[in-house]
C-alpha cells in the first residue's frame, strides 16, 4: 500500500513508523527540514520538505498512485485542503484528516465533509477521542485502561497487580479452574516496562501491568479477582478547561447523569466561555496547583481528578497534589512518552496519551481485511484487533488447537450474536463471528491476511 503522511510531528512520525515497519510504501511531507531529516535518519520512508496542501508537492510525493493520504499537520486548514487536492487532482481513494478546532465538528456543519464539499473519508478529533478515553476509564475504577469492543459486549481492561492481588503467582492456565464461570482471558503483561505475550505457564507478579479481555457483564467480578473493588466515580474534578476538558465535561453531562463534574480553569475568559457551554458543571476560575482552589472544588469528597491541561508537568503535579489533599484517584494527560514510566510509581493511577489515542483511531481505518476496530497498546508493542471471520478465513471451522497462530498472537474472545465466548483449545470459530485478537506489531500483517476477503469468496 502506498501512503502519504502529511505532518512529521509525533502522530505523523508514529503512523509512518507503523506503516513502514509493515512494508508499506510511505512518503512523509512536512515544512520543517529538521523534522524531515529526523524522519529520514530513523525510518525507512521517503521524506520531503514542502507544504502538504500544494498540488506540486503532493504530485512529487506520488499522489497520482497513492492509496491513502493521512493529513496530521498542526493546521486543520492544511489538513482539509490537502485531502481536497488529493481527491480533486489525484483521485486518492482514502483520505484521513486530523481536525482539532471544534467549530468544524459541530453537528450543524456535518455536511461540510460530504463528498460534494470537502471529500474527507475520516475525520479524527484528538480532543473528542481523548475525552471519550477518559470517560471510559471512569466507568471501570481501578483500571488504567479500558477499551470497549464488539458493540460494547467485550472490554479489554488494563490493571496493575498489587501485593494484595489474590491471583498473583498463579499460572494463568489455573485461572479457569479457580474461576470456572468467569469469562476473562489474560492477553498481555508488562513487567518492568518489558511487554510479555503470556502462555499458560506464565504467572502475574506484584507490580505487573496486566491486560485482560472480559465479557462486559463479568468486568466487575474480574476486577474483584484482581483486587480492585473501587467504587465508580460520582464526583469528578477536571483540571483544565481547554478543548479536552470541555469535551469531557460535555460527555459526562450527556452520557453520565450520575456523575457530578467541576472544572478548574486558570484563564478567566476561557472559564467564562466553558461555563456558558455547560449546564450542570461548576466552573471555577483558578490554578489547579492552588490548594485553596482544590478545597473550593471539594477535592476531599471527590473520587477522581482528571488533569488535562496542555502542560505535562503541571498535570502530574496537580494530580499528585489532589491525591495528597484527599482525592482517591488520578487520571493524567501526558504527551511526553519519557514521563510515562515514572507516573505509576509516583501514585498516578491512569495515564492518557493523546498521541497513542490518535494513532489508534487512524490505524482502525488503515488496517485491511474485515477489521472492525484497532487499539494500540503501550506505545505500540501490540494491537488489540476486532475482526469479522469470513467463510474463507483460515481461522474458521476448526478447533483453535489445530490452528497454527503466529507467535505473539492470542485470541482473547469470540462474539457470536449476543454470546461472548472466552476461547479454549477446543473452541471453533464460525463464519460471521467477531474475533478479538491481541497481536504484536510485527504480526499484524499476518492477522490482516487471516481476515482478508479471498477471491473464492465471490
Amino acid at each position: 500500500m502506498k501512503v502519504i503522511v502529511c505532518g512529521a510531528g509525533q502522530v505523523g512520525s508514529n503512523i509512518a513508523r507503523y506503516l513502514a515497519s509493515e512494508g508499506n510504501n510511505v512518503t512523509v511531507i512536512d515544512q520543517s527540514a529538521e523534522l524531515i531529516q529526523k524522519i529520514s535518519d530513523t525510518l525507512d520512508v521517503q521524506a520531503m520538505v514542502g507544504f502538504a496542501s500544494h498540488p506540486n508537492v503532493l504530485e512529487q510525493a506520488g499522489a497520482a498512485d497513492a492509496d491513502m493520504i493521512i493529513a496530521v499537520t498542526l493546521a486543520d486548514e492544511v489538513n482539509m485542503v490537502a485531502c481536497q487536492v488529493a481527491n480533486s487532482l489525484f483521485n486518492v481513494p482514502t483520505k484521513i484528516a486530523r481536525v482539532r478546532h471544534q467549530s468544524y465538528l459541530q453537528p450543524i456543519w456535518a455536511d461540510l465533509f460530504s463528498r460534494d464539499h470537502l471529500p474527507i473519508d475520516v475525520i479524527i478529533s484528538p480532543e473528542i477521542e481523548v475525552a471519550r478515553a477518559v470517560a471510559r476509564r471512569l466507568q471501570v475504577p481501578g483500571a488504567f485502561d479500558m477499551i470497549p469492543l464488539a458493540d460494547g459486549k467485550v472490554r479489554v481492561v488494563g490493571v496493575v497487580c498489587t501485593e494484595s492481588c489474590p491471583i498473583i503467582n498463579t499460572p494463568l492456565r489455573q485461572l479457569t479452574g479457580l474461576f470456572p464461570d468467569l469469562n476473562i482471558e489474560v492477553v498481555a503483561i508488562v513487567r518492568n516496562e518489558k511487554p510479555i505475550i503470556p502462555s499458560g505457564d506464565d504467572q502475574m507478579l506484584a507490580g505487573d501491568e496486566v491486560y485482560f479481555v472480559a465479557d462486559t457483564n463479568h468486568v466487575g467480578r474480574a476486577m474483584a479477582a484482581f483486587g480492585h473493588e473501587e467504587p465508580e466515580a460520582r464526583r469528578v474534578i477536571i483540571i483544565g478547561g481547554g478543548n479536552i476538558g470541555l469535551c469531557l465535561a460535555e460527555e459526562i453531562e450527556e452520557k453520565h447523569a450520575q456523575v457530578s463534574a467541576r472544572i478548574i480553569e486558570v484563564d478567566r475568559k476561557r472559564a467564562q466561555y466553558v461555563a456558558q457551554r455547560l449546564s450542570r458543571t461548576m466552573v471555577l476560575h483558578g490554578d489547579g496547583l492552588d490548594p485553596d482552589i482544590l478545597e473550593e472544588a471539594n477535592v476531599r469528597a471527590s473520587e477522581t481528578v482528571v488533569a488535562v491541561t496542555n502542560n505535562d508537568e503541571g498535570n502530574i503535579l496537580a494530580s499528585l497534589l489532589a491525591k495528597r489533599y484527599g482525592c482517591e484517584r488520578a487520571i493524567t494527560l501526558i504527551n511526553k512518552t519519557t514521563y510515562q514510566p515514572l507516573v505509576h510509581p509516583l501514585g498516578i493511577d491512569a495515564v492518557v496519551s493523546p498521541r497513542s489515542i490518535t494513532v489508534s483511531s487512524i490505524l482502525q481505518h488503515v488496517r485491511r481485511g474485515r477489521i472492525k476496530a484497532v487499539h494500540s497498546l503501550r506505545e505500540g508493542f501490540a494491537e488489540v484487533i476486532e475482526a469479522e471471520a469470513l467463510e474463507t478465513s483460515a481461522l474458521v471451522n476448526q478447533p483453535l488447537r489445530d490452528i497454527r497462530l503466529p507467535a505473539g498472537v492470542i485470541v482473547g474472545a469470540i462474539v457470536r450474536g449476543s454470546e461472548v465466548i472466552i476461547p479454549r483449545p477446543s473452541t471453533v470459530v464460525k463464519p460471521n463471528d467477531r474475533v478479538i485478537i491481541l497481536a504484536e506489531v510485527g504480526q499484524v500483517k499476518k492477522v490482516e491476511k487471516m481476515f482478508a476477503v479471498r477471491l473464492e469468496f465471490f
